[in-house]
């Protein structure tokens, strides 16, 4: 039996900024999600489609999280990764 291909998962996400050349959010309680997608090309496109809306503000800047870099199931993870290690 085959091993199934991962998922690469990606986070679509952004908010005003405290300034346009840094990349802090002025208030993370108001963060969008825009969601989360099975791969880059609808990330791409939903990142392209938020930043498209918010183009006349210069603080507001949306992002594409790459989830499947956060974790590889495969790489034994150091103590400080587990809960209660």
């Amino acid at each position: 039996m085959s091993k199934p291909n991962p998922q690469r998962l990606h986070l679509v996400f952004g908010g005003e900024l405290v300034n346009p050349s840094v990349t802090e959010f002025s208030d993370v309680s108001k963060i969008d999600i825009v969601g989360i997608f099975p791969n880059y090309a609808s990330a791409f496109n939903a990142w392209k489609g938020a930043a498209q809306r918010t183009v006349d503000d210069a603080h507001t800047r949306y992002f594409i999280a790459h989830l499947h870099r956060l974790r590889d199931e495969e790489i034994e993870v150091s103590p400080t990764e587990e809960l209660g290690s």
